[in-house]
């Protein structure tokens, strides 16, 4: 029996392990508390972080300890930690996203070199990025979780957060749900996919957050919307804003990137992303489906569901990937792509 520990956002711990029971239905979850920020379960299957949209990381469980001393954490911590995996290549402590988790950041920052040290001594942990990683995970002080990860079958930042800096040209905040989505979704790549000289449309673009993504890229952006851009977009040379319908709109020519965070029904917006794509007006996607507030694994799924449908009956071929992002609130960020412009990792 397999045992996980899931991190999610705060808030989606019903949603977070609903999922996972989609994926692994004779799991049993084992604890989803409301705001805690992790969901944990048991099961005789695994779960795969890259099904997984509500999900920030996904480990497997080796042991835990309930009763930590005060004085002495690392000897019934190292006496938790199993014989297999034999070698670890990073060591991460982690907290939950919450404010109590904050509030514990500063002991696990004392307290890793102190585990850094013993796991070295034994022969247990180097720097060596195809080695899995070790989790240790507090929920509290007096309680740990030890889980492992495997690179590139798992998120590659601590916590699962890709964490971005707010850049203080951008006009809002928005802009760094676009920078999360293509360091998740796009990875070594990016570079190669977002290159100077590029095109594309920004649909709901005010007051230009994403616009602004882009044209820091070197992109031309077709910023379409009724509402007024800001800051350093308002008047830029690689910016067009069309106060036009998001929904009518079609650019005169293919462009190589259209980005969307219209607040619309999931499934409208999912059915114009494929419209897009099997018509060739664009051959990368990022997009955001806002969430309702109930039910809101069957409406992302059925979103989803109608949009492979739709394509697989163009006979279109494409990448899909959808997560719940560190800077995405009740949404989720979806990638939608030609698999011939963006190779596989």
């Amino acid at each position: 029996m397999n045992r996980h520990l899931l991190y999610c956002r705060p808030g989606f711990e019903r949603d977070c392990a609903e999922e996972a029971l989609r994926h692994a239905p004779r799991a049993e979850i084992l604890e989803a508390v409301e705001n805690s920020g992790f969901v944990r379960l048991q099961g005789p299957a695994r779960v795969d972080y890259a099904t997984l949209i509500f999900a920030r990381q996904c480990l497997r469980e080796l042991g835990s300890v309930d009763a930590l001393p005060e004085r002495d954490r690392l000897t019934p911590i190292l006496a938790a930690l199993p014989d297999q995996p034999a070698r670890f290549g990073a060591l991460w402590l982690e907290t939950p996203d919450t404010n109590d988790g904050k509030e514990l950041s500063g002991f696990t920052r004392r307290f890793a070199p102190l585990l850094e040290t013993a796991l070295k001594s034994a022969g247990r942990l180097e720097s060596n990025d195809r080695l899995p990683r070790l989790h240790l995970f507090f929920p509290d002080r007096q309680r740990v979780i030890l889980a492992v990860s495997e690179p590139g079958r798992s998120a590659a930042w601590p916590m699962g957060i890709s964490r971005q800096k707010m850049p203080p040209e951008a006009p809002s905040r928005s802009t760094l749900k676009l920078a999360e989505a293509f360091e998740v979704f796009l990875g070594d790549e990016a570079e190669r996919l977002l290159k100077p000289g590029m095109t594309a449309v920004d649909l709901g673009a005010a007051p230009g957050g994403w616009t602004w993504q882009l044209i820091r890229r070197g992109i031309r952006v077709q910023a379409v919307d009724n509402g007024p851009l800001k800051g350093a977009v308002l008047g830029h040379p690689l910016v067009e804003h069309l106060r036009v319908d998001g929904f009518r709109h079609r650019p005169r020519r293919p462009v190589d990137w259209l980005v969307c965070d219209m607040v619309e029904r999931p499934q409208r917006v999912a059915a114009l992303m494929a419209d897009w794509l099997i018509h060739g007006h664009a051959r990368h996607t990022v997009f955001n489906l806002k969430l309702p507030m109930k039910k809101r694994v069957d409406t992302v799924y059925t979103a989803l569901a109608e949009l492979r449908a739709t394509l697989d009956a163009a006979g279109l071929k494409y990448r899909l990937m959808a997560k719940q992002l560190y800077h995405d609130r009740e949404e989720i960020t979806v990638y939608l792509g030609k698999p011939s412009e963006n190779k596989r990792r």
